[in-house]
């Protein structure tokens, strides 16, 4: 869920916003001159949204490269790549 503040309304509700936030996956949202300008979240739901965002980017490279090479690997041996990588390490 998100709220819609004016961001004189965020300056001086700062503490009760902060609190909205922190307390689940609601995020603030400023508006300036009638139109969206800023969003304030937790740092849980902007850690998860970047954790979310870091994997689909890998995944979009995954697809990239699936496109330019027909090699292709079972899961088994994409494991055992993977442990023999951080054996050595």
């Amino acid at each position: 869920m998100q709220s819609i503040r004016t961001i004189s309304g965020l300056q001086n509700k700062f503490t009760e916003i902060s609190h909205d936030v922190h307390d689940g996956s609601e995020s603030a949202i400023s508006v300036r001159d009638g139109s969206a300008d800023t969003t304030s979240m937790g740092m849980k739901t902007f850690r998860s949204l970047e954790f979310d965002s870091e994997v689909y980017r890998k995944l979009k490279e995954a697809e990239r490269q699936a496109v330019e090479t027909d090699t292709r690997y079972t899961p088994e041996e994409a494991l055992a790549s993977v442990r023999q990588i951080i054996a050595t390490a």
